[in-house]
């Protein structure tokens, strides 16, 4: 193995291990609830979870914008920059995440009208909703210091941090709720707990990454230059959230409008789509990186080879899962649903299911591409004509939708977001070379076109 391809195996490899830690404390969330007596608060954590991971989804902005600035800072040996990048990203954590425990109810109001659930859960789920909140500040402040970490070629200690969190949320959940029998609240404080201790850890892993140095950044140098580049990185990324979260959501309202079993089958098929894209972060990740620090030092015969490399990674993976999917789809789908009639609408979309990793691969890769660049202005724009696609062919053969059975709705679904995220890709892929050549000619990516 050649020195890119190990750099490529270093900088995926705890992404891919980190990810895969995420559904083991859903899983541990869920069981605790499952097990407190009623079904209520196993469908009351289920949908104050989904509701905060779309408020923190949406700063995800705060992990892609820090990674690509501060590879390209690291790049151009700018310390000054690097440190400016840093204490940025977490001022602005820190007051987005004081700005949602302040309007806290007027956000659950908007997420509970989006959400839909019953009214005999509400109290549960703003209990949670209330608890949880308060950890906001660090959350965010955790996905900006884990986005610079990448950015300075290092992904350890995000992958560190996501492990320490989990464990430190899983036992003191545990604890609160077994030990000290604080009952469903219990679960909530457990994740307020782990958010703060994972800010520390994160804080600490810092320190320890920088040997004794300080990153220096006076505050006059903190709100002095470049404040346009870094909200026009970070506007776009916001911007592109939205649209993924709405595209997703799309998947689950249509899903449901056709049947309850529906919405079903389609929450074990994203799941199929989710755990894929857990390898493929790891990709998107090392290009982030990889991409961002040539892009900084302006090599951009090394910043190709890169690219070649990364792409043929993967395109070997998503061969592979394709593979995996289209033969082993019903072995798969048994790990996750014992109802027949589940099994069998997840079976017949096994063609839909099978394109998903070779069709994404190209999408994931290229935003990585893209954030190194920090060209979000086409990652933003890609995802939204993207979107209009997707949501143009439902409302075009959804008019009617109550009439239409389980598999042609669903042919119809995926068809949509098959074409959704093949036309991310191609649109990335054919805009790649302009974007790197207009960067290489020193124009700002995210300016006009």
């Amino acid at each position: 193995m050649d020195r890119i391809n190990r750099e490529i195996v270093r900088l995926s490899i705890p992404t891919v291990v980190s990810n895969i830690t995420i559904p083991l404390l859903g899983i541990c969330d869920t069981a605790i609830s499952g097990h407190l007596g009623s079904e209520l608060f196993l469908s009351a954590i289920a949908v104050g979870s989904v509701m905060l991971n779309v408020v923190f989804w949406i700063f995800g902005f705060l992990r892609g914008g820090t990674t690509g600035l501060t590879a390209n800072a690291l790049g151009a040996g700018s310390m000054l920059d690097i440190s400016k990048v840093f204490y940025r990203s977490l001022l602005i954590a820190g007051s987005a995440g004081f700005l949602l425990i302040i309007f806290q109810r007027p956000v659950f109001n908007v997420l509970w009208w989006i959400a839909g659930s019953g009214e005999e859960i509400k109290q549960n789920v703003l209990d949670y909703f209330t608890i949880r909140i308060w950890g906001a500040p660090a959350l965010l402040a955790i996905i900006a210091v884990s986005g610079w970490f990448v950015g300075m070629q290092n992904t350890y200690y995000p992958m560190l941090i996501a492990i320490l969190t989990n464990v430190i949320n899983i036992g003191s959940s545990c604890l609160l709720v077994y030990g000290f029998n604080s009952g469903f609240n219990g679960v909530a404080m457990g994740t307020l707990i782990s958010n703060w201790s994972g800010l520390v850890i994160a804080l600490v892993c810092v320190l320890w990454f920088l040997r004794g140095k300080i990153i220096r950044c006076s505050f006059r140098n903190l709100i002095q230059g470049e404040w346009l580049r870094y909200f026009s990185v970070n506007g776009n990324l916001f911007l592109r959230s939205l649209l993924i979260i709405c595209v997703t959501m799309g998947v689950t309202a249509f899903g449901a409008r056709i049947s309850t079993l529906t919405l079903a089958v389609n929450v074990i098929v994203m799941q199929f789509f989710q755990f894929f894209s857990f390898f493929m972060d790891g990709f998107a990740y090392s290009a982030e990186a990889m991409v961002g620090l040539k892009a900084g030092e302006r090599d951009f015969p090394m910043l190709k080879q890169y690219t070649s490399r990364l792409l043929k990674w993967t395109l070997g993976t998503g061969i592979t899962f394709s593979l995996l999917y289209f033969f082993g789809l019903d072995l798969f789908t048994s790990l996750l649903a014992e109802s027949l009639n589940v099994r069998e609408g997840v079976g017949s979309l096994t063609i839909w299911i099978s394109l998903i990793p070779i069709v994404s691969c190209w999408t994931f890769i290229y935003d990585g591409f893209y954030i190194g660049i920090t060209d979000t202005f086409r990652m933003m724009f890609s995802t939204f004509i993207s979107a209009l696609i997707f949501f143009g062919i439902l409302f075009f053969n959804y008019f009617d939708g109550g009439g239409l059975s389980l598999e042609t709705g669903n042919y119809i679904i995926w068809t949509a977001f098959l074409s959704y995220l093949l036309l991310r890709g191609v649109y990335l892929a054919w805009a790649w070379p302009h974007a790197l050549l207009r960067v290489s000619d020193g124009v700002s990516p995210n300016c006009s076109r």
